[in-house]
């Protein structure tokens, strides 16, 4: 369908583009931007004016509960929330039920979800078998069949030996290892360590249980050359062993989810489960290094950390209750609010929401994924910067209705989604 979107601010982070103008979609393709070709006949016009026509987001965290566990997430309702949230892709991690460790798994994952004919998918296969840390699977396999890197989920690989031999077979392929860093045994606890966690009697999780898996990280990776992301940054001190580590040259790159970059322990509140996360909510101290490190490059991409619970899961006690919160339909409006508060700017709060994100994907990044250019693929959002909300339960499409931002004030939404040249979402 040729679609032509007028009136709009067109903004693409990844070229510096910021223009009002008319933007025209041809067989899923971008076909112009500003100037219309005269012989263009568009099927349909969208009127953009007092918004932003930006590149769809993408969103290298969401789980998406299927297969496994439908009770807290389906494929179609978290792939809706995805496009009413105007992101077009997504990375979904492996701890899947069967996990996502053969090619037939991740094959008939990614048929599903195209034929949902909503965002695009793109998996990334398990680091070991089963996840549990003992035998690598067949990295070259899960590639073939679509992954895009592995990782161990939030599962800690308490294996250096295995680690090192997962980091060593992903360098010679040229593949990237997404890991979070967190010691097995200091991480097992449900809040942040600190005054808080003490008064309110919950059991500590300190920064050392990042900072001692990012050392191990970082000399696995001087010693084979392996490229890692590293998943869900949480403190002020790994911030600055990121920062040590990109100065030295390594192929480090990393995120930070909207839970952390915007909230502190402190909203916990009376033992509040809705914040429940994991990581666990740090100090003031941490989440401002967070802001900075991701203004300033540091921290390349903002995630939502999307993980759907179901209401049996979170009405337990504080300490029993599942980690987790929805956030795929609240990655744009919070971006936008970092972006105006910190000083970062609009550009660069798209930016780590769209192109930084889409560098890190090879298939997506080669077909114009995550930016605006003619001839790229036509995978964009119409956003609307001043409409104000809340995400109320019956306000979101996700299956999962519980998140830390229920009481928010938000702002900016999008209003139209297209993936492929396909509106996928209309407000």
């Amino acid at each position: 369908m040729n679609i032509l979107i007028t009136n709009g601010r067109v903004i693409d982070p990844a070229s510096g583009l910021d223009r009002q103008g008319d933007l025209a979609i041809a067989d899923g393709k971008i076909l112009s931007i500003g100037n219309t070709p005269s012989d263009f006949r568009a099927e349909r016009t969208l009127d953009a004016s007092g918004c932003i026509v930006a590149p769809g987001l993408v969103d290298l965290a969401a789980r998406l509960r299927e297969p496994g566990y439908e009770h807290e997430g389906m494929l179609d309702s978290e792939m809706a929330a995805a496009v009413a949230g105007g992101v077009t892709s997504l990375v979904c991690p492996p701890d899947t039920d069967p996990v996502l460790d053969e090619s037939g798994l991740v094959e008939m994952l990614k048929f599903r979800a195209e034929k949902l004919q909503r965002a695009r998918l793109f998996p990334l296969g398990a680091v070991t078998r089963g996840l549990a840390g003992e035998v690598l699977t067949e990295m070259v396999a899960l590639t073939e069949a679509g992954c895009v890197g592995f990782s161990q989920a939030d599962v800690p690989l308490t294996n250096t030996q295995v680690l090192q031999r997962a980091l060593s077979y992903a360098a010679t392929f040229g593949y990237t290892v997404w890991l979070r860093p967190q010691d097995r045994d200091l991480g097992k606890g449900v809040a942040a360590s600190g005054a808080l966690a003490t008064r309110l009697g919950l059991a500590g999780v300190p920064v050392a249980a990042e900072t001692i898996a990012l050392f191990t990280i970082f000399e696995l990776m001087k010693s084979t050359g392996a490229r890692v992301h590293l998943c869900r940054l949480s403190s002020a001190a790994g911030v600055a062993l990121v920062r040590a580590a990109k100065a030295d040259g390594l192929p480090v790159t990393c995120d930070v989810s909207i839970n952390s970059l915007h909230l502190t322990d402190a909203d916990i509140g009376f033992f509040d489960s809705r914040a429940r996360l994991n990581p666990p909510l740090r100090q003031q101290r941490d989440r401002d290094a967070l802001s900075a490190a991701l203004a300033d490059g540091t921290i390349d991409v903002l995630v939502s950390d999307h993980t759907p619970v179901d209401a049996d899961a979170k009405t337990l006690p504080f300490a029993e209750s599942e980690p987790g919160a929805t956030g795929l339909e609240l990655l744009l409006p919070l971006a936008l609010q970092w972006g105006e508060r910190s000083g970062a700017g609009l550009a660069r709060a798209l930016a780590v929401v769209t192109s930084a994100p889409a560098a890190l994907l090879e298939p997506a990044a080669t077909a114009g994924v995550g930016r605006l250019m003619a001839g790229g693929v036509a995978d964009l959002c119409v956003l609307d910067p001043a409409v104000e909300w809340q995400a109320l339960p019956e306000a979101l499409f996700s299956q999962g209705k519980h998140t830390p931002f229920a009481d928010y004030p938000l702002k900016g939404r999008a209003r139209v989604t297209v993936v492929g040249g396909r509106v996928v979402f209309e407000r």
